[in-house]
Order: structure tokens, then C-alpha cells, then sequence
């Protein structure tokens, strides 16, 4: 960050001659650098504040004069081909761009005006996301094993639910990028599309034309699919539609917001859709969260106290705890740039659908109920997914219960 800062003060330094342009490319190259998802700038009333999201936690990184922030918005539209002379309604864009060590970067762009002038914030989606499997993403062997098979099936519903910014859509694509294959069909409905996958058709939403997911879910039929994936099950309409296609010979990959498993399938029947449907399609539900990872060359073990114990077991249960005490952290170094984590990996819960769940949603029993049916038939929670990888020295605790909420 130090280089970063010495750089961009350098390039304000020259003054009314100040290089946009390059402003705007060392901001990228350093998001970059740093594996940063988003970049935010803030206009405030006498500065632009530059944030960073790396790892999904923002950091402030500098402050940029009031006087260049319309030119730094000018340069972002040109590059993702946005009107410049529009500034008081929401836009959204996107521009590839090179940066070196990294190769091309797609990123997207979403402005919107405020008090002080327009918001920016810029999504990078490298190419390099999309080498990830499902061990490398961080789900358990017993995991991996009720997903794949459940991808073996020719059809039903394979949900992946948690809140925004829960890794739903990498998960998405990592899946689908293992079902691709030369002998068959697979069409996607998103908004946005976050990568283009080579062999797969992928279709934009666009509200202006009335290509929505519904729509878009219809004329996706008439298409001879084999493997349809829709980015989100928003409303009542796509639901229909979603679940009927599962129960006509398709597997349907999409997700759903829910802040766990056993709370999907009560979802779905709050949509609208008869529970002889839900029972009949959905094969499995996913749900998961990203917990940032213990740096490894800064990695050292921590032996919780007794009366930190004592303070986490009025949280978490013993069966989890199981009298564990030693756990790891990360002390911070430069490698991490001081925060002691680098990468995220996935704590998940995987529902599948068997015939005493089945038989839960036909009598409409609530979202814990089905949640405690699967504990009893070998589902692992969260909670206790996240604690297992804190103990092996993944993740530490206070990052699992910072994301559980627990």
C-alpha cells in the first residue's frame, strides 16, 4: 500500500498536468496486486475517499482531491462506453483492460449520483477466477460427494443460498464448468454475466427489451437444453417456471437468497409453488459463506483461556467445541499486508433432499425442523464446517462467527 500511495502522490504532484489515465491504471494494476474485488471511490465534500475491498472487508486506502473527481468519473465512462454527459441517474457498465502479471481483467462499473457528486465502484473479475473446483473453493470430501451426486442426475434443482457477497455465483460457475462437456447443452439467464464460459450460451437480463428471468426461463425451453443455470430465483414467476423445468427432464442450477438450508425449501413454498413440486425437484440445497484465510507465512498457534472457552461456549454448543482449545492465527506480516489473512475459502452446509425431507415439505413443517432432520441424517452445519477448519488452521474463530453471526 506504501508504493501504491507513493505513486498516486506522485502523479497528483504534477498538477494541472496530472495523467488521468494513469491515475486510473495504477488504481486497477494495485487492486489487482493486492487481489482486491472491488474498488469504491466516495466522493465527500471536500475529498474523494478510495477504498478497497480485499478479501470482503473494505479498507481505506487514501484521499484523492475534490477537484479531479469529475475527470476520474469522465475517464471510467469512456472506458466503459457510458454517457459522460449524464450525472444524475445510475449507470452501469463494464471494459476490459490488461494489467501486467495478471492478464485481462474484466471489470465492472456501477455509478450512481449522490449528495456529493457520483459513486463509483468498480467490480474486477479476473480470468483466474474461473480455475477453481470445489476443493479448491473449500467444501469437506463429504461435501463434494453429495454435490457431484446430484450433478450426476439428469434433472432436478441444485440451490446455492447465503447472503450477497457469500461466493453463491463462484460456486455457480465452478459447477457448471464441471458439467461442460461436448454432448451436451447448458444455457444461462443471469444478470449480470460475471464470466464468459467457453461451450456454454449465456444470456443477459435486460429489463428495457423485457428479457427478464421469467421470460427469458421460456424462450430458454424452446432451445433444447440439457443444463440450465439461472442466476437468481427472485420472484414468484421464475420460481414457477424454475421448478416446472426441473420436474420436465432439465437440471436447473440456480440460487436463492436465505440465511440457511433448512430455510429454502419453506422459501420456495412462500413463493407460490405447490410442496408436491418442491418435494419432486430439488435434489440438493447448498449453503455456504467465505471466511477470509490464516496467512501462511505468518501462521502461529493460539490456545484459547478458560475463560475465553467459557465465553464461547454461551455461543457454541459443546458438540462443536468438543473441549477444543488450540487454534491459529495469522500475527500479520507483509505478505498479508498486516491483517494476517490472505484468500477466502467456503464454510458450508449441504441439504440433501431424501425421502424424510421429502416428507417434511409435503407437511409443510418449518425451516428448523427440516434443518434438525438433516443434522440427524449426517448433515454438518456451518457453524461446525467453519470450527473444523479453524481447528486445522484455515480460518480462525473469530472469523467463522463473524460470518455465521452466530
Amino acid at each position: 500500500m506504501d508504493e501504491f500511495n507513493k505513486i498516486i502522490k506522485k502523479e497528483l504532484a504534477v498538477g494541472v498536468n496530472l495523467s488521468i489515465i494513469n491515475l486510473i491504471d495504477e488504481l486497477l494494476k494495485h487492486a489487482s496486486a493486492i487481489r482486491a474485488s472491488d474498488i469504491h471511490i466516495d466522493p465527500q465534500e471536500k475529498m474523494v475517499r478510495l477504498r478497497f475491498r480485499v478479501d470482503g472487508v473494505l479498507e481505506d486506502a487514501l484521499s484523492l482531491p475534490k477537484e479531479i473527481h469529475s475527470e476520474i468519473i469522465s475517464r471510467i465512462k469512456v472506458l466503459s462506453q457510458l454517457r459522460t454527459d449524464e450525472h444524475q441517474t445510475a449507470q452501469d457498465g463494464r471494459f476490459r483492460t490488461i494489467i501486467s502479471d495478471s492478464g485481462s481483467v474484466d471489470v465492472r462499473v456501477s455509478i450512481v449520483p449522490t449528495y456529493h457528486g457520483e459513486n463509483v465502484v468498480l467490480r474486477l473479475l479476473s480470468d483466474n477466477a474461473e480455475n477453481f473446483t470445489l476443493e479448491t473453493l473449500g467444501f469437506t470430501e463429504a461435501d463434494r460427494k453429495k454435490i457431484l451426486h446430484a450433478m450426476r442426475k439428469p434433472t432436478g434443482m441444485i440451490l446455492i443460498t447465503g447472503p450477497t457477497g457469500s461466493g453463491k455465483t463462484t460456486t455457480l460457475y465452478t459447477l457448471i464448468k464441471m458439467l461442460n462437456s461436448k454432448d451436451i447443452s447448458i444455457i444461462t439467464i443471469e444478470d449480470p454475466i460475471e464470466y464468459a464460459v467457453n461451450g456454454v450460451e449465456q444470456i443477459q437480463v435486460n429489463s428495457r427489451t423485457g428479457l427478464t428471468f421469467a421470460n427469458g426461463l421460456r424462450s430458454i425451453l424452446r432451445q433444447d437444453p440439457n443444463i440450465i443455470m439461472v442466476g437468481e430465483i427472485r420472484d414468484t414467476e421464475t420460481a414457477g417456471i424454475a421448478v416446472n423445468t426441473a420436474l420436465t427432464g432439465h437440471l436447473l442450477l440456480s440460487t436463492l437468497h436465505t440465511n440457511d438450508v433448512g430455510a429454502t425449501l419453506p422459501r420456495l413454498l412462500d413463493m407460490k409453488i405447490e410442496p408436491f413440486l418442491v418435494a419432486s425437484t430439488v435434489s440438493i440445497v447448498i449453503g455456504q459463506r467465505l471466511v477470509r484465510k490464516i496467512c501462511d507465512e505468518c501462521k502461529e498457534e493460539k490456545i484459547v483461556t478458560d475463560e475465553e472457552y467459557k465465553r464461547l461456549s454461551e455461543t457454541v454448543t459443546e458438540r462443536i467445541l468438543n473441549n477444543n482449545k488450540k487454534y491459529f492465527h495469522g500475527k500479520g506480516c507483509k505478505e498479508c499486508n498486516g491483517s494476517g489473512y490472505k484468500g477466502r475459502i467456503v464454510i458450508a452446509e449441504v441439504l440433501v433432499a431424501d425421502e424424510e425431507i421429502r416428507s417434511a415439505i409435503l407437511r409443510k413443517v418449518s425451516s428448523n425442523e427440516i434443518k434438525q432432520i438433516a443434522i440427524k441424517n449426517g448433515m454438518t452445519t456451518m457453524l461446525e464446517d467453519g470450527f473444523k477448519k479453524a481447528l486445522s488452521g484455515l480460518t480462525t474463530i473469530e472469523e467463522v462467527l463473524r460470518v455465521t453471526h452466530e
